[in-house]
């Protein structure tokens, strides 16, 4: 399998008539339970704790196992340091079955797998690149995976056609496939996922002795960069350490380049050290650049920063009324201004609707604060 994507536009539903059992009813196995329930999928789900499938029952994720399941597809959703034995097991008890997992870790289930002797045949692993700072199955949500990749991490003991049950799979639910190798998968997530945690955490960890005056000063800077140190710190030192030799170069060379941050700032002034920062920061301005934005583009926009009373329906007013303007939104961010009544909305949009936007705005009475490309 070589590293391409896929999206569904028309939304068939693939696995319809098919049953598929998930086992684990955290956030990512209720979420994808519930998502499937919608598409009329049979959904089992199990669960070592009695207490996690009770709720991901009631909250409409799936059915409890009942004799005479015979599963098409298994999707193993249980923390990494356990996946590759509940995959084995799976895979013994259910020998017509292919089984997948959703651990964000790849290579190591797999090399445990091959040397368990584990039938590889029906074996693939995957990961959608999708969650949130809650867990279980009451944080599910049936629209988790809309939009985002989910990768079907490929290996030579199973063909294309054995894992479509995968790629149907993620384009039921909404996701957009992509295929890589296990190795590049745990690359990219040590870059992408694992590191930025980490980052998250430690910039987070800065903030429990501030004084409070200072906490009421914080603005979407801080919440940005420390909105995922909420997680799950038990399950993040199985992801860490299940991918330790990827995660942690990247960890090095961050820390290279903030010691030479930390050098120029000894002595702002000292000749290299204003070039040393600048440096830096421009460094990190190419790498934003790079990200995707939506649909997969990296088209630039341009954003608009719009002050809202903080009451009922201003926001809801503000959308509207951008509706009737004609404008597409690409994104839209949300703040409250510490200690005033109002809120604060960033839209971005096409930089050939800006100045129409920023016209029609004004004109009906709202407050621009700011406008950029």
């Amino acid at each position: 399998m070589t590293d391409t994507e896929r999206v569904d536009p028309a939304g068939a539903r693939r696995l319809a008539g098919r049953q598929v059992r998930v086992v684990g009813t955290g956030l990512l196995g209720a979420s994808i339970g519930l998502a499937l329930r919608q598409q009329g999928v049979d959904v089992v789900l199990d669960d070592a704790s009695p207490a996690s499938i009770a709720l991901a029952v009631d909250y409409g994720a799936g059915r409890r196992p009942v004799p005479g399941d015979a599963p098409d597809l298994i999707v193993v959703a249980v923390p990494p340091d356990v996946t590759a034995t509940v995959v084995e097991r799976e895979l013994h008890d259910h020998p017509t079955a292919l089984v997948t997992d959703v651990s964000s870790v790849k290579a190591g289930p797999l090399a445990a797998l091959r040397a368990a002797g584990a039938d590889l045949s029906r074996y693939i692993g995957s990961h959608p690149m999708a969650g949130r700072e809650r867990s279980g199955a009451i944080a599910a949500r049936a629209d988790l995976f809309i939009g985002r990749p989910w990768v079907i991490a490929g290996h030579p003991d199973i063909s294309y056609r054995g894992a479509a049950l995968v790629e149907d799979l993620a384009l039921d639910v909404g996701a957009s496939v992509v295929e890589m190798d296990v190795d590049s998968h745990d690359q990219a997530v040590a870059l992408v996922s694992h590191a930025p945690q980490i980052v998250a955490t430690l910039m987070a960890s800065r903030l429990r002795s501030a004084p409070e005056e200072f906490l009421e000063l914080a603005g979407g800077g801080v919440r940005d960069v420390t909105r995922v140190a909420a997680s799950d710190p038990g399950l993040w030192v199985q992801i860490l350490g299940a991918n330790a030799e990827r995660v942690r170069p990247v960890l090095q060379a961050i820390r290279d380049e903030l010691d030479g941050v930390i050098d120029a700032l000894a002595d702002p002034v000292a000749s290299g050290s204003p070039r040393a920062v600048a440096e830096a920061m421009s460094s990190g301005n190419v790498g934003v650049a790079r990200l995707p934005g939506k649909h997969g583009t990296r088209k630039r926009f341009s954003n608009i920063v719009v002050l809202i009373d903080d009451t009922p329906g201003q926001l809801a007013q503000l959308l509207m009324e951008i509706g009737q303007i004609g404008v597409n939104l690409e994104d839209l961010r949300l703040e409250h201004s510490p200690g005033a009544p109002i809120g604060i909305v960033e839209v971005s949009v096409v930089p050939e609707d800006e100045q129409r936007l920023l016209d029609e705005l004004e004109e009906r009475g709202w407050r621009i604060a700011a406008a950029w490309a």
